[in-house]
């Protein structure tokens, strides 16, 4: 069993180590990394052409293979596949992330994009992501924020997840997605398989352009966010809420039949032929 640890917060990330040092029991652990953040970049791989991606060697404690990608953590996980880090991977493992991925965060977050990416391949992955507590902003946690992480507690619930995929390989890819409350295990009311949400648990509120000094026409971005909100129980980020483990199955998407978009079709229809199954 040979399995890919990447995140999206760079090689030089505590829960990435933590979480990767948790994988060894079970497999053979190769970890390749962005070499900085790349918070928010879903699925992205980037303009190979423009970013002329690189590797470097890196070490890290209780991990005997290590890389830096210059870089999205969906990238990373494609190299793996195409075989720059050796032979084939078996199972993609991402995160810790500090900062729950539930709702809408799902769409954008790096955590969940690079076993999606996995998934698009063939391969099963865990998306592992840990509330912040008292604050985190659409999936993402800063730096003064995490300084009371318990990121062994995530890593655990990982291993354990981890170990039963291994174990009894599901029948066909998927990507499981893992919201563990930032408390001690003993603390940790238990787990839910959870629907995706609409929203997080705090969300950005309102952007606007400041003008930049000097600049004629140039803009900063300033941006504000709302307040904690209470989701709904059995959501994704209401079961993180309630200090339960939140468990979502993510499938490939898939095309799905509509009967309300006919407009569209008839207007298709009168300017090409339509393919007939």
């Amino acid at each position: 069993m040979r399995i890919l640890v990447t995140n999206d917060d760079g090689i030089d990330s505590v829960g990435l180590h933590v979480l990767a040092r948790a994988m060894r029991p079970h497999g053979e652990v190769v970890i390749a990394a962005p070499d900085r953040e790349y918070s928010g970049a879903g699925a992205a791989l980037g303009a190979l052409h423009l970013i002329q991606p690189e590797v470097r060697t890196v070490r890290v404690d209780g991990v005997d293979e290590a890389w830096a990608v210059t870089g999205p953590p969906g990238l990373c996980v494609m190299f793996s596949r195409l075989g720059a880090f050796g032979p084939g991977f078996h199972l993609v493992v991402s995160g810790i992330n500090p900062g729950a991925n539930v709702g809408r965060a799902i769409y954008h977050s790096g955590t969940v994009g690079a076993c999606l990416t996995g998934r698009n391949g063939g391969l099963s992955g865990v998306a592992v992501s840990q509330a912040v507590t008292g604050f985190g902003v659409e999936g993402q946690g800063w730096d003064e924020m995490i300084q009371d992480q318990q990121w062994e507690t995530a890593a655990v619930v990982a291993s354990a997840v981890v170990g039963g995929l291994v174990a009894s390989p599901p029948a066909e890819p998927v990507v499981v997605n893992l919201n563990v409350p930032n408390r001690a295990l003993h603390e940790v009311r238990g787990w839910r398989l959870s629907e995706v949400g609409r929203h997080p648990p705090r969300a950005m509120a309102n952007a606007w352009l400041e003008p930049i000094n000097g600049h004629d026409g140039a803009f900063n971005v300033r941006m504000s966010w709302g307040d904690e909100v209470s989701l709904p129980e059995g959501t994704d980020g209401g079961t993180v809420e309630r200090d339960e483990v939140a468990v979502s199955y993510l499938s490939r998407m898939v095309a799905e039949a509509r009967d309300d978009l006919r407009a569209a079709e008839a207007a298709l229809d009168a300017l090409v032929t339509p393919a007939r199954a």
